[in-house]
Order: structure tokens, then C-alpha cells, then sequence
């Protein structure tokens, strides 16, 4: 993620520097794609923007988030560092020794070479890699996931990197070519593990072992991160999660299994409906996410979205328009009521600052408008600090993404002469990251144009196209009298 300073938002999280790179991935042969707070996938369909988002979300599964510290460190957690740090008492007092002195930080290379291969762990294990990868991408087999070439299935690679400023933390990589399968990746000796200049001072004069568990436990906890994911059939699943969910459950049941195989969803769908079966209602809603879901509900779906627990146990999503008051249920109403609600309940109960946001194709059926207030919920979680990663075949969108980056740069330069809504929606051209995916597989950059914007060269080929075509039939029918 990008380090990047922003006007008005000193307290925006900073994010490291992200870089994943596959070769020979599914549909696509090449890419290397740094992830940005904003980071839009566009480009035809089937050429590998759904395989790429998918990725994205189960490597973050593997390491607990995108983050300065691989996820061994963040599921240890308080008791489990100082269950590590207990196996070996010469340890610890070396530790605060160093801590007790005018250098206090601990740094990776100062903890015993036992606990740095316990945290390292999961970088170099196949084994929980391969099942998140066959979970979210629902396969038998990691050799599926190989891209197809004249109908051979060559070597495969993926690589993570995490970087801050000029620093790597920690990277990963994996390789595979047939039905061999193998991880390697390491962390920075020099990764600040503490850092008295980034957690509160303390007031007596030396460190004791509760202190050094206490402040290393702050500084893991301040790097937690949540997934989301919105696939492209969250309409559908919308409408009738409680019936497979029931469905489920009665299979569930000795008296219900049968001997049939039972077909499997993908990690990301039952990752997206468990969240909807165990949604509840946050008790202390972020303050922005709030304002995000309640200006997403006035200025776009013209209507409130409720969920009403069930005798079932099964909330029950229910919408209910302004211009009426009447509560309906989400099979009777508009289909962008279906695809918008899990946008606006995700913001009342579950997204928070430093949290990862995918939505495939948030124009879905929507009028485009309404794909244009759409951008204007994607800045706004840019500046609440939540990383966004979108699939897109929206032009609308795309040509309203470019306006904001427009805004934040005149907002950069000290412009005055905005208006009031222009100056509250706003990015900044290094906080989005525009790729283009293609047939040949081969990924590639789209950079901000101050005129041309965002827009893929193949959408204006597409307009010039249906002019010409417009013209000529006008022609003929002219010629016809």
C-alpha cells in the first residue's frame, strides 16, 4: 500500500507497500500488480480479474492481512508471544536489557533463532497455503489454478512482497509445475518488532516482562485487518441465503445426509454467507462507516435496508423505500437494492479503518447515475482508511473515479474554487492503481492522464466503433427517403 500523505488525513492509516506478482495464474500469463488504497481491475471478460481479486484475498487469509507482520505474529497474540518468549528466560532478559538502554526497540534479529522460525512458520508451509488456496478458489487440486498453454500447463509462480519505504519486511513465493507444490519466503532481520517512538512513553524508569508483553501486544494488535469480499452473485445470494441456509442445516442432520457428493461453494461465497447468517448489528458502529452506509441508502437506493432477527435464528433482510415507509423483502424489490445491501450492512457492522474491502462489479445493475455515487462510497473508504480492491466494466465508473483524482489534485494544490461536495469526495492519483487485464494474459498499468483519465484505450475504441455504425445506418436510412 501506499505511504502516501494526503491532505486532511494525517490519522489515515499508513499502509505498507504491497507488490503481487504471478506468472502463468489461471487466465492470466503475466502481471505484477502493486496494490494501492484504490486498486481497479477492468479489462474484457474471463481474462482473469476475478482470479486475481480471489488471490488477493486468500493470501491475505494465509498471513491474517496485508500487513508489516506475517500472520504467525498476529495470532499469537499476547499470551502466545509470551508463552514463546517464557521457553527461554535468557531471551527475555536480553530483551529488556536492550530495552532498559537508550536503543529500545526489539527488532527480528534480536529474538532466539527458535521463535523466529515459529513466527516464519507460515511462510514456509505448503500445506495451509494449498487448502486456502483450493477453499476460495473451491478446487481439488492446486495444478488447476496453472494457466493452460496449447494445452499444456507450464510452471507456475506467485510472490508477495510487503515493503515500507525502501525496507522489504517480509515476502513469500510459491512454485508449482505439475502436481509439485512448494512455499519459501522470509522476513527482514532488520523488521522493528517495537518501537518505543510508536507506542506511549512510559513513566518509570525501567521495563519489566509485563511491560514488554503489554507494549509488544499493542504494537501486533495495531496491524490487524478484516477481509470482505462482495462476489458477483451477491444478488441472488441476497435473496435467498436464509432458503440454502435452512437447506444446509437440514442436510446437516444424520437423518439428512445422504450418499450423493455434496456440491461445494467457494471460499469467498461461503466466507460472504456466513457473514450474512451471523450478521448482527454492531453496538458502536464506526462513526464514518455509519455515515458512508446512511448517505449510500438516501442518495442511491432511495431507502432504508433493515434486518429483523427470525424465530429461524436467520436474520431477514428487508427494504423499505422512502416514498412509501413499507418494509418489502429483497426478492420484491429492485434487483440494485439486492446488490447494494450487503454494502450498506458490511459499513453498519463490520468494516473498520485498516480492513480490506473487494467488490466485483459494484455498478451491477445500476443506472448510471447511480454508478457515478457509487465512486463517491469508494473515496469515501479510501478516506476512512479501508483498502478497496473493485472489478469493473463500468466507463461511468471509471470517468467518476478520474473526476476525483481531478479533485484531489486541485485540493493538493491549494484550488478554492470547489464545491462543497467536491471538497468531501476526493482521491489522490498515487491512491489508485488502475490495471488492465487482457486475452493474451499479460497485465498492464493504466496510469491517470489529467485529460484522458482512467479509461482502457479499447472502451474508446468501442464508442468510435458504434459512431461509425451510427452514421452509416443514418446514411442509409437517409438514402432510403
Amino acid at each position: 500500500m501506499s505511504e502516501s500523505k494526503t491532505p486532511e488525513t494525517s490519522e489515515m492509516p499508513k499502509y505498507p507497500n504491497v507488490k503481487i506478482a504471478v506468472k502463468n495464474f489461471g487466465p492470466i500469463a503475466e502481471a505484477a500488480i502493486d496494490l494501492q488504497p484504490l486498486t481497479v481491475f477492468v479489462g474484457p471478460s474471463n481474462t482473469g480479474k476475478t482470479y486475481f481479486s480471489t488471490l488477493i484475498y486468500a493470501l491475505d487469509g494465509v498471513f491474517t492481512g496485508h500487513s508489516k507482520f506475517p500472520g504467525r505474529f498476529k495470532r499469537l497474540g499476547i499470551h502466545g508471544f509470551k508463552d514463546l518468549l517464557n521457553q527461554n528466560w535468557d531471551a527475555i532478559r536480553s530483551i529488556l536489557k536492550k530495552l532498559n538502554t537508550s536503543d529500545q526497540s526489539i527488532k527480528f534479529s534480536d529474538l532466539p533463532p527458535e521463535i523466529r522460525a515459529r513466527l516464519e512458520s507460515d511462510l514456509k508451509d505448503p500445506e495451509s497455503t494449498a487448502n486456502e488456496l483450493k477453499r476460495c478458489f473451491d478446487l481439488n487440486s492446486i495444478t488447476e489454478l496453472i494457466r493452460l498453454k496449447n494445452g499444456q500447463r507450464s510452471e507456475m509462480n506467485v510472490s508477495l512482497e510487503v515493503r515500507r519505504e525502501n525496507q522489504r519486511l517480509w515476502n513469500f513465493n510459491i512454485e508449482s509445475c505439475g502436481s509439485n507444490f512448494a512455499v519459501r519466503g522470509s522476513v527482514n532481520e532488520d523488521l522493528m518488532i517495537y518501537d518505543k517512538d510508536s507506542l506511549i512513553s512510559h513513566s518509570h524508569k525501567e521495563l519489566d516482562i509485563d511491560d514488554l508483553f503489554f507494549r509488544v501486544a499493542i504494537e501486533l494488535d495495531r496491524h490487524r485487518e478484516k477481509r470482505f469480499y462482495l462476489p458477483a452473485a451477491r444478488s441472488g445470494i441476497m435473496q435467498s441465503h436464509r432458503v440454502i441456509a435452512s437447506s444446509l442445516v437440514e442436510r446437516a442432520t444424520r437423518g439428512g445426509l445422504t450418499p450423493l457428493e455434496v456440491p461445494t461453494f467457494s471460499g469467498i461465497v461461503a466466507d460472504f454467507m456466513q457473514q450474512l447468517i451471523l450478521y448482527k448489528e454492531s453496538e458502536e458502529p464506526d462513526k464514518e462507516m455509519q455515515h458512508l452506509a446512511d448517505v449510500l441508502e438516501s442518495d442511491v437506493l432511495a431507502g432504508q435496508i433493515l434486518m429483523k432477527p427470525t424465530p429461524s435464528g436467520y436474520p431477514e433482510f428487508l427494504y423499505r423505500p422512502q416514498e412509501t415507509g413499507e418494509e418489502v423483502r429483497l426478492t420484491r424489490a429492485a434487483s440494485m437494492v439486492s446488490e447494494l445491501a450487503p454494502v450498506v450492512l458490511f459499513l453498519r457492522s463490520g468494516i473498520r479503518p485498516g480492513d480490506m474491502l473487494i467488490i466485483e462489479e459494484p455498478e451491477a445493475h445500476l443506472h448510471p447515475g447511480a454508478q457515478t455515487e457509487i465512486a463517491l462510497t469508494l473515496a469515501g473508504l479510501v478516506r476512512a482508511g479501508v483498502r478497496v480492491v473493485i472489478t469493473t466494466h463500468s466507463d461511468w465508473l471509471l470517468k467518476e473515479i478520474a473526476n476525483l483524482i481531478r479533485i484531489g489534485d486541485l485540493k493538493r494544490r491549494g484550488v478554492q474554487q470547489l464545491k462543497k461536495m467536491e471538497s468531501i469526495h476526493w482521491l489522490l492519483p498515487e491512491e489508485v492503481g488502475t490495471w488492465w487485464f487482457q486475452k493474451d494474459g499479460i497485465v498492464k498499468h493504466i496510469p491517470f492522464d489529467p485529460t484522458e483519465g482512467i479509461e482502457p484505450k479499447d472502451y474508446e475504441d468501442v464508442a468510435y466503433k458504434l459512431y461509425d455504425r451510427s452514421v452509416n445506418l443514418q446514411d442509409l436510412l437517409e438514402k432510403a427517403g
